[in-house]
């Protein structure tokens, strides 16, 4: 099976419409992070197949929870999942922040080569950032209470959390500050036997 049928398939089990310039850009993005990954050290992952179940498809698995609005990917590291989203919803504004500045130089790259003009990449860390957007998403950044309390600045009463998880987050949840209020959303992502969750935190009202 070539990587466009396997990464069409995914998308198709995902239930998500994607047409074939988006599907062609995210195979582009793909091979783009594994050039760099040669001499940058930006994933973890080296098998090219492999980055369609873990980057691409485990990051797209959220879209279906991703309001309207500006959106801010923080601790995006090689873009994830701040570009395959972008990709996917080209109306919509991503901000992609990391303080790692290989990682930023690539995404830099990456959204020139791809053409995301609703892409804008910051290198800074988070505790620098300013702008407060409609929604923060993260993926692996840091434990729940950790990442409220750096990002807590940018969170206004009406601004979504959306934190992808890989692990178990019962602690996590148990330790979040008084007063704010957390749902857990399973996510399925094929070819990914791994679990998988969503949690969607808001500010205490």
């Amino acid at each position: 099976m070539s990587d466009r049928d396997r990464l069409a398939g995914g998308l198709r089990e995902l239930d998500l419409t994607l047409d074939d310039d988006q599907v062609t850009a995210l195979l582009t993005y793909r091979d783009l992070l594994v050039k760099w990954n040669r001499a940058f050290n930006l994933t973890a992952v080296r098998d090219p197949g492999e980055m369609i179940a873990r980057h691409l498809l485990d990051s797209l698995a959220v879209l279906p929870h991703l309001e309207a609005g500006p959106s801010l990917d923080v601790g995006t590291g090689a873009g994830l999942p701040g570009i395959p989203l972008a990709i996917a919803r080209p109306d919509q504004a991503f901000t992609l922040l990391d303080g790692n500045g290989k990682k930023a130089r690539f995404v830099r790259q990456a959204r020139r080569e791809l053409g995301l003009e609703n892409v804008e990449v910051v290198h800074a860390r988070v505790e620098q950032y300013r702008k407060a957007p409609s929604q923060i998403i993260s993926r692996a950044f840091a434990a729940l209470p950790d990442m409220l309390a750096v990002t807590g600045p940018l969170i206004a009463p009406e601004t979504r959390v959306l934190a992808m998880k890989a692990t178990a987050v019962e602690r996590e949840l148990a330790e979040l500050p008084a007063g704010w209020t957390a749902r857990v959303e399973p996510l399925a992502v094929p070819g990914l036997a791994e679990t998988r969750v969503l949690v969607i935190i808001r500010r205490p009202q």
